[in-house]
């Protein structure tokens, strides 16, 4: 089902909730191959499939208010064929998520000590004092301040930043092979965003892991990201190297995106560019190409006939009708620039070549502000 290089392998999802009186499919005929320790971010608007594309993977829907079509395979395994005890040992041990918004995910009533010490109970055969010891040195991984305090506080006793370190903590407990991330960055602040971004970044080339990056900023995707896929309506729309998509997007959706970002300094009395109109209602998707109602591009077959994936460069691909002419759009149009870097430059490279991040801007980015 996947090729030998493939980690993660998504064949034609189709992801449909029936649970209202009329059904929408969220997710319609995703593609995706991951590759072992690679970064793959997932952009667009809210409401394009993101996040239940994520979810897909863990099975995390609604069973008896949920139909899931296509293939997931996770390292030569059927994620749909699975039941059981097998999906809750798949669960945390293959494929472990970081969720938006880790109050909500974690337990209120339970110390986040306890909660890292059941998960690794419940995969491997170990003492309580060894999984105690093992949380331990993961809020020491994740560079909570004052771990062994942290160890018996409750998630409400945490700030926001050293929550979403502790779900990271957690989501790392049994040592998977893919982590999800979803939208890690979203409810903080620019500070902690760095600090969070260059956590991941450390953690996914420590450990080899394959990560799925769901987020709304194009910063984040660029710093984080192998390769970047643009979600619309359900649909991969674009997707392509960081640099082809923000370079040389073909794709008008994602000019769109690029064109509506805010970046430096605006001329004085300059508009913000914006995408006209509002995503469509999934349970009543036109016809044809499902962004057309809002392009700029269309013409009467985009109306009549779903674009298919074209080949527009080396692993670049669009669905769209017209390339050529979102091609020469990108090319008359300011674009902005590549997103300003959020991690320092020597940090970055320091990354990307697997040296020791210099202890200056190490501790520039530490977290020993994010006290309660």
């Amino acid at each position: 089902m996947q090729p030998a290089a493939s980690l993660i392998a998504i064949k034609d999802l189709k992801v449909t909730f029936t649970g209202g009186p009329t059904p929408v499919r969220a997710v319609d005929g995703v593609d995706l191959d991951v590759k072992a320790g690679e970064v793959v971010a997932l952009i667009g608007e809210s409401g394009s499939g993101k996040s239940v594309t994520l979810r897909s993977l863990l099975r995390l829907h609604p069973q008896h208010r949920t139909t899931i079509e296509g293939g997931i395979a996770v390292a030569g395994r059927d994620v749909l064929a699975m039941r059981g005890r097998e999906l809750a040992n798949f669960r945390g041990a293959v494929v472990s998520m970081i969720f938006q918004e880790p109050l909500l995910a974690l337990d209120p009533v339970y110390t986040l000590g306890d909660q890292i010490t059941e998960s690794i109970l419940r995969h491997e055969r170990i003492g309580r004092r060894d999984a105690r010891a093992r949380a331990l040195a993961l809020l020491q991984r994740v560079r909570i301040p004052s771990p062994e305090r942290r160890l018996d506080a409750y998630p409400h006793e945490m700030s926001g930043g050293m929550r979403q370190r502790a779900m990271i903590a957690l989501a790392l407990a049994c040592r998977p092979k893919v982590l999800l991330a979803d939208e890690p960055t979203t409810a903080l602040d620019a500070t902690v965003q760095i600090q969070i971004l260059l956590l991941l970044r450390e953690l996914q080339r420590d450990l080899g892991l394959s990560v799925i990056f769901v987020t709304h900023d194009l910063g984040a995707a660029v710093e984080v990201a192998d390769r970047i896929l643009v979600m619309y309506a359900g649909r991969i729309v674009e997707e392509g190297s960081v640099r082809d998509i923000i370079r040389a997007p073909r794709h008008p959706y994602t000019i769109g995106l690029l064109k509506s970002r805010a970046h430096g300094a605006l001329v004085k009395g300059a508009r913000l560019e914006t995408i006209p109109g509002s995503p469509p209602d999934l349970a009543n998707l036109p016809d044809g190409c499902a962004f057309a109602p809002r392009c700029p591009l269309v013409i009467d077959p985009c109306r009549q006939e779903r674009p298919p994936q074209v080949t527009v460069g080396p692993g670049h691909r669009s669905a769209c009708l017209r390339t050529d002419v979102a091609r020469a759009a990108a090319a008359t149009v300011t674009l902005p620039p590549p997103p300003t870097p959020l991690l320092p430059p020597a940090v970055a490279e320091a990354l990307e070549s697997a040296r020791p991040i210099p202890a200056n801007l190490a501790a520039a980015v530490a977290p020993d502000a994010l006290t309660t």
